[in-house]
């Protein structure tokens, strides 16, 4: 394929084959990851990946979070411990999680460009990965917002923040292609 080819048909993935994907070929996903624009070559993204036995302290940590903030009813009742049994069959069945941090920074401008190198670093690594047929899911999600899931992850949320937490996997399935809006529709010329 080609990058363009690539960029097209590259999808969200949902589902995911309960197989790791070898360590080598995610530092090399990754590696290309690295290739983003970065101000001042800062390289900002920082990974914690979790999998197989590690994978357990993570989603104990996201369902402690969405008790916290109420997602998730702080009961013993069967219904709620149902719901958390799923959640947690569901996120343990995810071969990686890939928690995407970078150093905060006081200047606000400093700070989207970090923001901004890290999205270009995600980008390239879910290009790269589908390269290799390994999907991706990049999670924007409420945990990532409580301090306490930070504490809970060893991560200090006054001096990082996390940018996303990718699911990866080998594909179960792949979602159909649902088109574009067309460029014209999201595009001003200004030409005089």
């Amino acid at each position: 394929m080609t990058i363009l080819d690539t960029i097209k048909k590259r999808r969200s993935i949902y589902n995911f084959k309960e197989v790791l994907v070898d360590t080598d070929i995610l530092k090399e996903i990754f590696s290309f990851g690295s290739y983003a624009p970065s101000h001042y070559m800062k390289e900002p993204w920082n990974i914690m990946l979790y999998q197989e036995e590690g994978r357990q302290p993570f989603v104990n940590a996201i369902i402690e979070s969405y008790q916290r903030i109420g997602m998730i009813k702080p009961d013993n009742e069967p219904k709620t411990l149902k719901m958390i049994e799923s959640m947690k069959q569901f996120l343990l069945a995810i071969p990686h999680h890939a928690v995407i941090y970078f150093e905060r920074e006081e200047d606000p401008v400093r700070y989207e460009e970090e923001y901004a190198a890290v999205c270009a670093f995600i980008q390239n690594s879910q290009l790269a990965a589908w390269e290799y047929g390994v999907g991706m899911l990049w999670t924007i999600t409420p945990y990532m917002h409580d301090p306490e899931f930070y504490e809970a992850i060893e991560l200090d949320a006054k001096r990082v923040k996390i940018a996303a937490v990718l699911q990866i996997g080998y594909p179960k399935a792949i979602p159909r292609d649902k088109g574009r809006t067309s460029i014209e529709e999201k595009m001003k010329i200004i030409d005089t």
